[in-house]
């Protein structure tokens, strides 16, 4: 691919199906269990930790499903 030149491309592309589905994921699955702004407003402290949980598991699954496949 490196010497057709389309590694950058896939590469490229492979990035922003992650980073789209990243998103997605940690939204969806705040959304489903319950962080919303109004626990950042009671108690930033588990907000905060809450999100990075979700986010730690979102990326485990993003490398698993589509980085590492």
């Amino acid at each position: 691919m490196l010497l057709s030149g389309k590694l950058y491309g896939y590469l490229s592309d492979i990035d922003t199906q992650a980073r789209n589905k990243l998103d997605l994921l940690v939204t969806h699955l705040a959304e489903k269990e319950g962080i919303n702004e109004s626990l950042k407003a009671q108690n930033q402290l588990a907000w905060i930790g809450a999100m990075n949980n979700i986010r730690n598991r979102a990326e485990e699954f993003i490398n698993a499903e589509l980085i590492f496949a």
